[in-house]
């Protein structure tokens, strides 16, 4: 089992104020699962994916990722399992302007301590995977939307992490261009990654294999596709 949650609860503090907004969620994701978390907003989607993604740390509960508790460790220790075992695709691509696709994507290595020339080749091979060696060179104002957005999965892909956690990775970009997203993901998936969406749209999710309904801070339903 590559995740398992127990019992995973969070509490905001707004001055005197409690909010909860995880209350009490189990969850067990495998190895080369390609799931999509969905909810309303407030439903504790965002919260659950701060936490998978060791952004945040849960106020009770645990949460083992690949064998290892994760759910209580210091900030430092949190952005050493980000930086090795979990690769971010943002709904905004978050890329640097001034550098090209290539350095885009060597940025997770560069903090790896990895060899330059290593480095360049990962990402080399990073951008081939998702359609991207003929543009390895050009910066994103030269790119379109949907290259920025596969310059961000290639980034996420280049550490060889655990999770592929995307966070609304469509939501920039016109449908004809988010379908061509989310067969990235199909063939990423079917080459043996293990893909957390996190997502409002019901198409998106569709291209899942499991869907996970959160509300009010709990999980509604986890249901699995037979394709």
């Amino acid at each position: 089992m590559m995740i398992d949650v127990q019992n995973l609860k969070k509490i905001y503090k707004l001055g005197d104020i409690e909010v909860p907004a995880l209350r009490g969620v189990d969850l067990a994701v495998n190895k080369n699962e390609y799931l999509a978390i969905m909810g309303p907003s407030g439903s504790g989607k965002s919260t659950l994916m701060n936490i998978i993604g060791c952004l945040d740390v849960p106020t009770e509960g645990t949460y083992v990722l690949n064998g290892s508790d994760v759910s209580q460790l210091a900030d430092d220790e949190l952005a050493e399992i980000r930086n090795k075992q979990i690769g971010f695709v943002f709904q905004t691509f978050n890329l640097l302007p001034r550098a090209n696709a290539l350095h885009n994507v060597e940025l997770p290595l560069i903090y790896s301590g990895i060899s330059r020339t290593t480095r360049k080749n990962l990402a080399k091979t990073a951008l081939e995977k998702v359609g991207l060696g003929d543009r390895m060179h050009h910066k994103p104002n030269e790119l379109s939307g949907g290259q920025r957005q596969r310059v961000a999965i290639a980034r996420a892909l280049v550490n060889d992490p655990a999770i592929i956690l995307a966070d609304e990775p469509t939501g920039n970009l016109d449908s004809n261009t988010g379908e061509e997203i989310m067969e990235v993901f199909e063939q990423l998936y079917k080459s043996g990654n293990t893909i957390i969406l996190i997502t409002h749209e019901e198409y998106i999710a569709n291209h899942s294999k499991r869907v996970i309904r959160l509300l009010d801070g709990m999980i509604q339903s986890d249901q699995s596709s037979d394709y």
